[in-house]
């Protein structure tokens, strides 16, 4: 299986570096010895104009097994985002990475940074993963607000 995973993430990189995402960037990370680690990547998530997020660049890592795309990597905020769906962790709980809701093998790293992208100014409230962030996002939006505000100016990661 870590033969089908790497042919796939070469294949996504390769797509990637070709067609790239304004703002956005994703690259797998460097072995000490210089080659390749297809199964561990480095991104940055810009946040959206006009939004609360807007100005920061945020730092996700993507880390897969070998047993990818069969099942979905791991997306972790680091350092960890205030945010509804953002484990106190940074781990993302979105359904496009549970494996029992709507992962697909066909799912591109293209569609997860966009789906995350999405999420970071659209929480689903009926999934929370942050007691804190989910509280204020639910009965005081101003407070939650500022908190975005604060981690945007903070939040200002290049690879």
């Amino acid at each position: 299986m870590a033969g089908i995973a790497t042919m796939r993430l070469m294949e996504e990189r390769r797509i990637w570096r070709k067609n790239p995402i304004f703002g956005f960037v994703a690259k797998p990370t460097k072995h000490q010895d210089g080659s390749l680690n297809l199964l561990l990547w480095q991104c940055i998530i810009p946040g959206k104009k006009g939004t609360p997020w807007e100005n920061g660049k945020y730092a996700l890592t993507l880390t897969f097994s070998d047993d990818y795309p069969t099942t979905p990597p791991k997306c972790k905020f680091t350092p960890p985002l205030y945010h509804v769906n953002i484990y106190p962790s940074g781990t993302v709980c979105l359904s496009l990475l549970d494996e029992s809701k709507d992962w697909r093998p066909s799912i591109s790293i293209r569609q997860l940074l966009i789906g995350i992208h999405d999420l970071l100014t659209e929480p689903n409230v009926k999934d929370p993963a942050n007691a804190e962030a989910y509280n204020d996002y639910c009965s005081k939006p101003l407070r939650y607000q500022s908190n975005i505000r604060q981690q945007a100016r903070r939040f200002d990661y290049s690879y």
